[in-house]
């Protein structure tokens, strides 16, 4: 018998006897990991807000922080949410810095698609934040404030200004004085200039009933001509500039380039820059009729240094080697180094809030400052042995040191040495020699500097060249004041009016008290702010936080929930007295607060006790309190916590919950917040890599969640 035939017979035996034999399964078993059994039983727990009893706790809001983008994708962000909250904060995108654009305008698309789709989804929306010190569009609100750069036409002025200037009137003919018409000393734009004071009567109406006309001015009728004034008004005023000499001596006209031509323009407590062109001439000569009579009882200031007409074809009294210097029709520098980037910003980024500026980024500092620059090119050589000036504004997104240079092919240079950059805009006025006659370009070194730097009206001229002088006019406190307190009007107005339909409560202000001095308000004086921190407070004094309450009132539902918010309430109970005396204060001025909100971004580490007394304390207010910004983290890493930190992570969740519900009576339970319903991501802006969530980044449930699920099950029967 061969092999083959060996094996199946074999086999055949092996059917017979199993055939013969019913199969049994031999007993066997293993326990299941204390782990894994651990963590079956945390996933058989229900939707959290499935613990809350509606009937017992109605009002009661049971919310969750995270993206608008989170929840636009729908993705398991939305339905995580939606599955275990009722209502929903965003941490960034309904903050100023985040809706306010570069011109002052509020970009609300997204903000209405993430309120839209929380409301076909039954999820509230709570209102985060209006008026808070950070993610501020600061650069826009600085510009607000900032001076007014002013540099004269680089052209000779054709208004004869002698007879302003020695305050005769000598070929200007007051022809309706009004209450007055004068040459004022040191009321002008910048120091110690004149400026014209004109005052209508208590019964002025009419355009002429306040005018006063300059001198005859020659033109060449071909030529384009532009008119340059600057006029502010003690209280809101109207004029218009007419002529003699034109075919239509009262045109209307686009006084302030906004792209619309009106017969008049309008003055406040600001300078206002008049400015604009003319090309309709009959004759050889023009006069200027300025008209200021149209309301009663304003004082004008028009700034005398500065009122121009001038041939805008004529020859230039100062040559700027730098074509283009302002930025606004593009630029004709290049650039490298590293992984720097550069370009022109968009419109109203530019010194004063105005205009473009140029910019270059460079993420971090590098070895040799040369490494990162932009190169200004030259139509020709600069002369060998002259000394030019280089004028520019710049700021900076931090603190840093630039370089200017004027440079030859073979890089060598004569350098205006260090310009130190700040955040704010900032004149820079230098002059150095050259000595060869090879330099052929401008260079600017920025490896020294980490962040980006912008910067604007940059002028290259020869020492010997006239004309281009610049007036810096500041702002005074009462204009600031003015100006800031129209800025926070109209972010509230926008704002509030688009989201009224969704949110029904708001965070209105936000972290006003001072850590180191618990009853007094924060404030940006004296220190280095980040480019995205702006302090109402510093501008509108204590009164700022009654404004933004009667502004939600007013532009709100008249029925919102509106809060005061702060952290470390539990960590220092000063800091909670002096929040809660701030409130009081808000009311005494007539704004209605109708509850407090304390963060509590904690540790496993944190005081007991003062979580039990600012409970107390914020209970005896008899306001809502909102637990508005819960997070727990466990004092090291991720990668570095181990199952006793996560054990006594759960513990505090249930013990600040518990707290909340025992100390904070029902009727001013307003609902609790968990900020980072995950683990933070190590590359996260906040609390990185930390494990303060009650899920995992890979959403799987911790600990935490059993202990806030028995915590609401426990205290909303």
């Amino acid at each position: 018998m061969n092999s083959l035939h060996k094996i199946a017979a074999g086999f055949t035996v092996l059917v017979a006897m199993a055939a013969c034999n019913k199969y049994k399964a031999a007993e066997f078993s293993v326990d299941k990991p204390a782990t894994v059994a651990a963590q079956e039983d945390i996933d058989a727990y229900p939707a959290l807000k499935s613990y809350i009893n509606r009937a017992a706790h109605p009002n009661f809001k049971w919310g969750v922080a995270l993206g608008l983008q989170e929840y636009l994708d729908k993705g398991v962000k939305y339905r995580l949410a939606n599955k275990n909250f009722d209502e929903i904060v965003l941490g960034y995108e309904m903050k100023h810095g985040a809706v306010v654009q570069a011109n002052g305008n509020l970009e609300l698309t997204k903000v209405k698609a993430l309120l839209q789709t929380a409301g076909q989804a039954g999820m509230s929306v709570y209102g985060h934040t209006l008026v808070w010190h950070a993610n501020q569009n600061a650069a826009y609100l600085n510009g607000l404030i900032s001076p007014l750069v002013v540099t004269s036409p680089a052209y000779a002025n054709d208004l004869n200004l002698a007879g302003l200037k020695d305050k005769s009137f000598t070929g200007w003919n007051r022809a309706s004085v009004g209450a007055g018409i004068t040459v004022a000393d040191a009321e002008g734009m910048g120091t110690g200039n004149k400026a014209i004071k004109l005052v209508s009567t208590g019964s002025s109406a009419a355009a002429t009933d306040l005018q006063l006309i300059t001198p005859s001015i020659a033109v060449n009728k071909a030529h384009k001509y532009e008119v340059v004034m600057y006029i502010k008004s003690d209280i809101a005023g109207e004029g218009r500039i007419a002529f003699e000499g034109l075919n239509n001596n009262t045109p209307s006209i686009d006084w302030t380039k906004s792209g619309t031509a009106t017969a008049t323009f309008t003055t406040g407590i600001s300078w206002k820059e008049i400015r604009f062109q003319i090309n309709d001439f009959a004759g050889d000569n023009i006069k200027l009729h300025i008209d200021l009579g149209y309301k009663p009882g304003v004082t004008y200031t028009v700034d005398v240094n500065n009122l121009y007409v001038f041939d805008t074809q004529g020859t230039p009294a100062i040559n700027n080697l730098v074509a283009g210097g302002d930025f606004e029709t593009g630029t004709g520098w290049g650039g490298w180094g590293g992984a720097s980037t550069r370009g022109i910003t968009a419109d109203g980024m530019g010194v004063g809030n105005k205009g473009k500026a140029f910019f270059v980024t460079n993420p971090t500092k590098s070895a040799n400052y040369w490494d990162v620059q932009t190169s200004y090119p030259f139509a020709a050589n600069l002369n060998n042995g002259e000394t030019y000036e280089l004028s520019f504004w710049v700021k900076g997104t931090a603190a840093g040191i630039i370089r200017p240079e004027l440079q030859s092919a073979d890089y060598s240079s004569n350098g205006f040495g260090q310009v130190a950059v700040t955040t704010d805009w900032k004149l820079v006025t230098i002059a150095t020699p050259t000595t060869s006659a090879d330099r052929s370009r401008l260079i600017f070194s920025y490896g020294e500097f980490a962040g980006t730097v912008y910067i604007d009206d940059v002028v290259l001229k020869s020492s010997k060249a006239t004309g281009g002088t610049t007036t810096i006019a500041e702002k005074s406190p009462f204009e600031k004041t003015t100006i800031i307190t129209g800025a926070l009007d109209k972010w509230m107005k926008g704002m509030l009016e688009v989201s009224k339909p969704y949110v029904r409560a708001w965070d209105v202000v936000n972290e006003p008290m001072d850590d180191g001095k618990p009853y007094e308000l924060k404030t940006g004086v004296g220190r280095t702010l980040a480019a995205d921190e702006f302090y109402w407070q510093d501008y509108l004094g204590k009164d700022y936080g009654v404004m933004a309450f009667k502004q939600a009132r007013l532009y709100g539902n008249a029925n919102d929930t509106l809060f005061i918010n702060d952290y470390n309430l539990e960590y220092n109970l000063d800091k909670c007295r002096g929040l809660i005396e701030y409130a009081k204060y808000i009311e005494s001025k007539g704004g209605k607060v109708d509850g407090i909100g304390t963060q509590m971004h904690i540790s496993i580490t944190a005081d007991k006790n003062n979580i039990s007394e600012m409970f107390k304390l914020l209970a005896g207010t008899g306001k809502l309190i909102k637990i508005s910004e819960l997070d727990i983290g466990v004092g090291v890493k991720t990668t570095a916590a181990t199952a006793e930190h996560y054990k006594a992570q759960a513990e505090m969740y249930k013990y600040v919950i518990d707290k909340y519900f025992e100390l904070i009576p029902a009727k001013q339970r307003y609902g609790i917040t968990i900020w980072s319903p995950l683990d933070s991501p190590a590359n996260s802006s906040w609390r990185a890599g930390e494990p303060i969530g009650i899920w995992t980044e890979a959403y799987v449930r911790k600990l935490a969640y059993a202990s806030v699920a028995e915590s609401l099950k426990a205290n909303t029967k």
